[in-house]
Parts: structure tokens; sequence; C-alpha cells
């Protein structure tokens, strides 16, 4: 595996950990819908969390550096496609974890609840 692979897999397995130790029930990982991915969804207080992860090596000073637009669009629609899926009433958020530092098993994590929302539709 290339490394900058396994810097992303030791991200995503902190960012897991990190979850659990905060009290969130982990229910998938890297769960897809057609072209899009989720790379956690967990619960917590009768929401699901749609968590996208993000290892960088270097100090992200802005969360638009790490998240477009499009991506944004894409977990909003997997997100859908979750809850949808299993039938569950539960409000979505969308969270984005950073995991920085330049030894993938030292990281500093940065956890960002409510990182964005999904926009009202208007007829």
């Amino acid at each position: 595996m290339a490394k900058h692979n396994i810097f992303g897999q030791k991200g995503e397995n902190a960012a897991f950990e990190a979850l659990l130790a905060k009290g969130y029930l982990i229910r998938d990982r890297n769960w897809r819908s057609g072209k899009n991915e989720i790379d956690i969804v967990a619960e917590k207080d009768n929401r699901i969390i749609v968590v996208e992860v993000k290892s960088r090596s270097h100090p992200i000073y802005d969360i638009s550096q790490v998240i477009t637009r499009d991506k944004i669009r894409h977990l909003i629609n997997a997100g859908n496609a979750y809850v949808k899926m299993f039938n569950l009433p539960h409000e979505l958020q969308f969270d984005v974890i950073l995991m920085v530092g330049q030894d993938p098993d030292n990281f500093t994590v940065e956890h960002i609840p409510d990182a964005f929302m999904a926009p009202l539709r208007t007829y």
C-alpha cells in the first residue's frame, strides 16, 4: 500500500477511536452509495452523524482547503441515502475530523461538529 494511503488509513482509525472515546456509536465505516462514500457513520443523541476524515501532514487553517463544495454535496447525498435505506427517523449532522501530524501514529485530532449544514430547498 502506498505511503499516503497508509497515512490516510491510520488517520481514519484514529478518528474512529476518538469518536468511540467520546461516546459515539459507530454504525458503519466506508459506507458507499453509488459513487458517494461516507468515511464514518456514527450515532449520538438521536442523530446520525456523517463524518468526513481528512489526514494531513501540515496544519489546516481553513476547512475549505480540504472540503470542497462537490465533496459536501456528495456527503449530503450519501447521508440522505443512508437514513432512507435504513428508514431512520434521525436528524442528520455533518462533522469533519482533521487528523494533522507528520507521524501517523501521533496525530493531533480536531473534531468539528456541524461543520456544514445541508442546504434547505425552496419550492
